[in-house]
């Protein structure tokens, strides 16, 4: 296989247009796989992807071609070049164009090899879960380890490099029909505390020894921070400054947009930085096409942090470099991780503790939006939903299906706990570096019941 520099060379050395952009990203991944309590697969696996930019400037307008391949035979470079030149020759002028990021020389690890993973990153994991195993409960689960190098380059000398480690671990216990969750994220598993992550999977399945059957309602809710973390991931998602300057989504409002308008009460800030401790992520943009909130003419582009709410305040919007510019907006692509920081102190326990009748649920699945206009999102409880009375766990309960808007939540949230690193779980295939708190809500949703187990 090509070294990813050297086809960086041939590519821009192939080119033809007025600009080109390259990026190479190859992965190294390790897996890990148990069920009813036994190891039953692992494996490590290496690949690359490569995308190759091509921009054609005529006449005041830049067409776009863009073709992504995943050969790693050199002879194909070429014809993946000439696909890309002849799509932009052909494309219709694209909206967002914008002159190309310049840059410096290549970095000092431009010519290093691509970072890689192995088994053995699970091996303390693997002995901490083999513990659980000769327990009673059956247990379920998947390890993850990715190793992503990406190399970016332009014709207009943009040569950056950054290797991104990603990692999670999620168990699922079963006692009889009982069933629970927990999972954390991670870059290298050194600080997998898997013995903790066991004893709170054994304490969920002592509180399913009773069941109770609750009606749909609305209910005083404890949010756990797994379960904030695929509402807020949402929400950031939509944050997009072009939809809310048309009139087509929750951050509309006449005239203008909702930035600058009080949420509620609690002093939230909701913000993505790259240089967050333990959830860093690529400092600079890369990406392979452009939408409402990202743009290949901004492939390169420095990433700051960006507030998306400060103090209780919509801060910001997402906008590339050519809708910031039509909309008076500060340039910003939605964060690929995500905190939000409501200065509380309490843990998860501590507001159970404080409840006096609600319920606290573990995590939500099958998200979905049923209003952009609300950001109105709906979907299913999972692996526990728990009756606390009197500051004490009770029992377990069915499954509901909600209908909530995170933007809602925020307004209405009475109580926030401590911020601390966590997983989402409907998200957590592209989104797992997160840092959430739990949530009070008075009156969280439950439309219906839900028979999913």
């Amino acid at each position: 296989m090509i070294p990813a520099e050297q086809l960086v060379d041939r590519v821009l050395d192939l080119a033809t247009v007025d600009e080109t952009i390259v990026i190479v990203t190859d992965t190294s991944e390790a897996s890990l796989r148990w069920a009813e309590s036994s190891m039953t697969t692992n494996g490590v696996s290496t690949s690359r992807s490569w995308t190759v930019v091509s921009v054609s400037r005529t006449q005041g307008e830049s067409r776009v071609g863009i073709v992504t391949s995943s050969s790693v035979d050199s002879r194909d470079i070429a014809a993946v070049v000439s696909a890309s030149e002849s799509a932009a020759r052909a494309a219709r002028p694209a909206s967002d164009a914008m002159p190309l990021v310049t840059g410096a020389r290549a970095p000092e690890d431009w010519d290093h090899p691509a970072a890689r993973t192995e088994i053995g990153v699970f091996e303390q994991l693997a002995q901490d879960l083999s513990q659980g195993f000769d327990g009673s409960d059956r247990l379920y689960g998947f390890a993850h380890h990715q190793m992503h190098t990406t190399w970016l380059a332009s014709s207009t000398g943009v040569r950056r490099r950054h290797v991104q480690p990603t990692g999670s671990v999620e168990i699922n216990g079963k006692r009889g029909d009982a069933s629970a969750w927990v999972g954390t994220g991670t870059t290298d598993f050194t600080d997998v505390a898997t013995v903790k992550l066991l004893e709170d999977l054994s304490h969920r399945l002592d509180w399913s020894s009773r069941t109770v059957e609750l009606p749909a309602g609305r209910y005083e809710t404890v949010l756990p921070p797994s379960a904030v973390a695929d509402l807020m991931i949402y929400l950031m998602w939509m944050m997009e400054g072009r939809s809310a300057h048309e009139g087509r989504s929750a951050l509309s409002r006449a005239g203008g947009t909702r930035v600058g308008e009080r949420l509620g009460a609690l002093p939230f800030t909701l913000y993505s930085d790259p240089a967050t401790l333990g959830l860093e992520t690529c400092p600079f943009l890369v990406t392979g096409h452009s939408d409402e909130s990202v743009s290949i003419f901004d492939n390169g582009m420095d990433l700051p942090r960006t507030d998306w709410i400060r103090d209780g305040v919509v801060n910001a919007l997402s906008y590339p470099r050519s809708a910031a510019r039509e909309f008076a907006g500060v340039p910003a692509p939605p964060g690929a991780n995500l905190v939000l920081d409501g200065e509380g102190s309490l843990t998860v326990d501590q507001m159970v503790a404080e409840t006096e009748r609600g319920l606290l649920l573990t995590t939500l699945w099958y998200i979905r939006e049923v209003d952009p206009a609300t950001l109105l999102l709906t979907g299913i409880t999972r692996d526990g939903v728990y009756l606390v009375e009197n500051g004490e766990v009770v029992g377990a309960l069915n499954n509901f299906r909600f209908n909530e808007s995170p933007l809602d939540l925020l307004r209405r949230a009475s109580q926030v706990g401590a911020t601390e690193r966590t997983l989402p779980r409907e998200w957590k295939d592209w989104f797992t570096r997160t840092a959430m708190p739990s949530l009070r809500v008075p009156d969280f949703h439950m439309s219906s019941v839900s028979e999913a187990r």
